[in-house]
């Protein structure tokens, strides 16, 4: 067989194992952080605003 080549007769015998015990998963609480985000913008809301309506026209002239 060559490079990525296969038997295609071992992709009817695959045994798939689904018993899953409860330590197989991931623990959510394992990396909680805590803190606090800051963000600071120097730009008003109509800049903001204004900048969106020309994203959203560029958008739309290049579809």
């Amino acid at each position: 067989m060559g490079f990525g080549s296969y038997d295609e007769s071992e992709q009817d015998n695959q045994e798939y194992d689904t018993d899953f015990d409860g330590d197989d998963g991931v623990s959510t609480a394992e990396n909680t952080h805590e803190g606090d985000v800051e963000y600071e913008f120097s730009a008003s809301n109509d800049e903001l605003l204004d900048k969106l309506k020309d994203i959203k026209e560029d958008e739309r002239e290049n579809t």
